[in-house]
């Protein structure tokens, strides 16, 4: 099924899905555009010799009858932030020394696919208000930051396949969209030159923001990024695939980012959780790249592994507006015509597993919050909910402050109280990649200006674009002047607010708020605003549009009803309401051309304007092996690959399972940030008095993030977000539990090592939605150091289940209908597993049997370990044994070969 078509003069091998089609029966018309990328995959990979058999591709033909079926992918590239990939790298680096230790060959321990790694999630808003604010937070990142980024520096020379987009540049998804992806590949091989789909896999959740350009492409953990970039298949199971019809228009005042809150409102609700979604319907025509990317890129907040726009006429524009080159965009659309991956106005619809409508014309303006992304509610009715939750208890989603407590600190314009907006950021790849969202912000800030309104000063305010193209159209078309004379000025480009680097409040704003024991509140224009991740003082967190963003910091509190409320009063005295300041859509419009120059991309992506000055000042080592500082802070030799090789790690946690203790219990929704915070590190916790002990101030201490290649930190850190609440220590929030059976409060990391010195495996229970959230692999690692040998949950998100199997970590689910508080358990029991094997191998039911004295509760659990492949890494102990063992069997192989 290797066909060949013509591009500008030159014969480009494929393989052609419809002939393939055509040999089995198969109308490929009809299949959904994701399974056609997947099964070109497979084809192709068979085709140069890959081990993909024709049952595995039989299987993929009839994808619906085999959902959850092995697929041996093999990805095109691999994209990182600094956050995952400075791990990913670092135990690259590990795994050499351990291969070079074992006798193996170190240096076959490298790239074999091309690996982007974009540093956006390092820089933090330590300085902001003023137009030397940009220079200033770079300088403070690179302090921070030095070993790391000379560690970046060594592996750039270290790893032949790796490009670094240096910091300073743009955040990983918006750089991805406007630069890095090809859309389709073009790659010379012995039998000539073959063309075929763009296919990436990113160790960040939002990695589905390419989706919007026809790239199929999903987050994963880091875990699964290093054996894809190693080289090793990725094995995926057949997903479910939702067709989403789209209808309606975005009508006037909601802008794109309402949409997005919508649909992610309306996805999570129907249940779309480990499915791909595929976009279609009327509306799509409609919607542009940066709409769509706006969509797109919240795919992990309505749950799916993926949000897919197919290639269209479209894809082409934004490429061609981007500075794509002419043999590119011709490449682009000949091979998606001829391999029937282009999609046209009006075209039939493929055959889905099930359909859901939407219809944008519902969409109004909204926020969501103050806890989650999928809360989504209309702008009118933020000021009553908020009312509402400032009284109530937590359970019922509330902050639980006392109605008096709550009187004595009323909102205003004079002083802090309860709702008082503390921080506002305009922020995150998911709203600065779209111009409308962005200019519409800038003609609020510009209207509310001429007015005489501007923000309190209480109000922190940052605006941190996701790319250098933004901060130029916003310049060109007059609103950039008008945005920091509200004191929204550039500040970097990195993803700060939205992932936890929102920096210090003004020290007055933070003593007001902790003296008050206030409820105060942040509005930022990013994708999650989960507990604890925006700033540790901040207990209502808002997301919505950059517009909703500058109107909130104009107001100063999150209580404020657009509708009947002033945001304040002008120079005359007079109030000013939304209704005085919001642009109408032909405003917008008249300005969006400034964004659609090429040559403006042209310049900001131009090769010479890639890196800096001080990036390249930096000094690095070099050599195949990187040189370990026992004395760093920073960069710690992991101990992922200390394991013996060869040894059965199934057995080892079937014996660890005999008897297990319960190290802490979850309800719903615990995320990611939850179990391995990414922002700042406070002083009283684990993490920090460790730091402390090491002779490193608190100044000093940076964020989680940057920490994540030093074990120790992040051990400590793990089940210790500020936010986090333990069943076991009902009413405590941050890293506490009860150990038994003494029954005694204690740190998690204390109690899981008096677990371990017990002979005791630690085992986590958890509600619905377990992991949600952040691709985070410490996630994992940190519960594997801890000694986590099972999480039991009622469901898992897909990301952190995989990545659980990748660190040996067991992921076991309840029967339906069943959970650990239906059950009644107390957390108090000891627990023994049975039938442990042969439930991870086979499926079978593995028998849980909870004691507490005389009593006596027995259960059933399900492994969540999908395919052969997971199968096979929980024998062998998770992935870093995995690709140790492999190393380790290629290189006796060669030698018994060369004897």
């Amino acid at each position: 099924m290797i066909q060949s078509f013509p591009c500008r003069g030159t014969a480009l091998r494929y393989a052609d899905l419809s002939a393939a089609a055509r040999a089995e029966g198969r109308d490929i018309q009809a299949y959904p555009y994701v399974i056609r990328v997947l099964l070109e995959n497979l084809l192709r990979h068979r085709a140069w010799g890959a081990a993909v058999s024709e049952e595995e591709i039989g299987r993929l033909w009839d994808w619906r009858r085999h959902p959850g079926a092995d697929l041996p992918l093999h990805v095109a590239r691999v994209i990182l932030p600094d956050s995952s990939g400075l791990p990913v790298l670092q135990d690259l680096a590990a795994l050499r020394d351990a291969v070079a230790q074992a006798g193996g060959d170190a240096a076959q321990v490298d790239t074999r696919i091309p690996v982007d790694l974009i540093v956006d999630h390092s820089l933090q808003v330590d300085y902001w208000g003023d137009t030397g604010a940009v220079q200033r937070n770079l300088r403070r990142e690179f302090e921070r930051n030095d070993e790391r980024y000379r560690f970046l520096k060594w592996a750039q020379q270290a790893y032949k396949g790796l490009r670094v987009i240096t910091p300073g540049i743009g955040i990983i998804h918006q750089v991805n969209l406007e630069y890095l992806a090809p859309i389709v590949v073009r790659q010379p091989r012995p039998d000539g030159d073959w063309a075929y789909p763009d296919f990436v896999i990113g160790g960040d959740s939002h990695t589905p923001m390419v989706n919007a350009l026809g790239v199929l492409g999903w987050g994963v953990g880091g875990i699964d990024a290093e054996a894809a970039l190693l080289g090793h298949a990725y094995t995926f199971p057949i997903p479910e695939v939702v067709g989403v019809r789209l209808h309606g228009a975005i009508e006037a005042p909601a802008l794109t980012t309402d949409a997005a809150l919508l649909v992610t409102q309306q996805l999570r609700a129907a249940g779309v959780v480990g499915s791909m979604v595929e976009f279609f319907g009327p509306a799509v025509a409609a919607l542009g790249v940066p709409e769509r990317a706006t969509i797109a890129n919240m795919a992990p907040e309505y749950g799916a592994t993926c949000g897919f726009f197919p290639i269209d006429a479209r894809t082409l524009d934004y490429a061609r507006m981007t500075g794509r080159d002419d043999e590119q965009l011709a490449l682009i659309e000949a091979y998606a015509r001829v391999n029937l991956l282009w999609r046209d106005a009006g075209q039939a619809a493929p055959d889905y597993s099930r359909v859901i409508d939407i219809d944008l014309s519902a969409a109004r303006p909204s926020v969501a919050g103050p806890r989650r992304p999928q809360d989504r509610m209309d702008a009118t009715d933020v000021a009553a909910d908020f009312r509402r939750r400032l009284s109530a208890p937590l359970s019922e989603g509330g902050f639980d402050v006392a109605t008096a407590a709550a009187a004595a600190h009323p909102p205003g314009r004079d002083a802090v109280g309860h709702g008082s907006v503390a921080l506002a950021a305009i922020t995150s790849c998911t709203n600065t990649s779209n111009p409308s969202v962005m200019m519409a912000a800038g003609l609020i800030a510009q209207k509310a200006l001429a007015r005489g309104l501007m923000p309190p000063a209480w109000v922190k305010r940052s605006l941190a674009p996701g790319s250098r193209a933004v901060t130029r159209y916003l310049e060109s078309a007059g609103l950039l002047t008008a945005l920091q004379a509200q004191g929204f000025h550039v500040i970097g480009y990195g993803c700060t607010t939205c992932g936890g680097k929102s920096g210090p409040l003004d020290s007055e704003v933070a003593d007001a708020i902790t003296e008050g024991g206030l409820v105060a509140a942040a509005v930022l224009s990013g994708n999650r605003n989960f507990e604890g991740r925006i700033h540790k003082l901040l207990r209502a967190n808002y997301i919505g549009s950059p517009a909703m963003v500058v109107l909130y910091a104009l107001a100063g509190r999150i209580d404020v009803d657009f509708e009947h409320e002033p945001l304040g009063p002008g120079t005359d005295g007079a109030p000013v309401y939304l209704r005085d300041v919001w642009p109408s859509q032909e405003e917008i419009a008249a300005l969006l051309p400034l964004a659609s120059d090429p040559a403006l991309f042209a310049e900001v992506y131009d090769p010479a304007n890639l890196d800096s000055a001080i990036w390249r000042d930096l000094p690095a080592p070099a050599g195949l092996h990187f040189p370990w500082d026992p004395d760093s802070q920073y960069l710690v030799e992991p101990p992922f690959f200390k394991a013996e090789p060869g040894r059965d790690a199934l057995a080892d946690l079937a014996a660890g399972l005999a008897r297990g203790r319960v190290l802490a219990a979850f309800g719903d929704s615990l995320t990611t940030d939850h179990i391995s915070p990414s922002g700042e590190i406070p002083a009283d916790t684990p993490a920090g008095l460790y730091l402390i002990d090491k002779g490193v101030a608190p100044r000093d201490f940076n964020t989680y993030v940057a920490r994540r290649c030093n074990h120790h930190v992040m051990t400590r850190a793990t089940f210790a977000n500020i936010r986090i609440k333990n069943a076991l220590v009902p009413g405590v929030e941050g890293g506490v539990t009860r150990h038994y059976p003494s029954g005694q409060f204690m740190p998690v990391v204390e109690a899981a090592a008096a677990y371990r010195d017990a002979g005791e495996a630690c085992v986590i229970l958890g509600g619905k939605d377990y992991g949600m959230g952040s691709s985070r692999d410490w996630a994992a690692k940190g519960s594997a150091l801890l000694g986590v040998r099972a999480v039991i949950a009622e469901s898992f998100e897909r990301i952190h289940r995989a990545n659980l199997v990748g660190m040996g970590v067991l992921p076991l689910a309840f029967a339906p209908g069943q959970g650990w508080r239906q059950l009644g358990l107390t957390g108090a029991e000891t627990l023994r597993f049975e039938n442990v094997a042969d439930g991870v191998l086979k499926g079978e039911p593995i028998d849980v049997i909870a004691e507490d004295g005389e009593r006596r509760i027995r259960f059933q659990t399900y492994a969540q370990v999908l395919t052969h492949a997971e199968r096979k890494l929980m024998a062998e102990g998770g992935i870093p044994a995995s690709v140790l063992n492999a190393f380790l069997t290629d290189t006796a192989a060669a030698d018994t070969a060369h004897c």
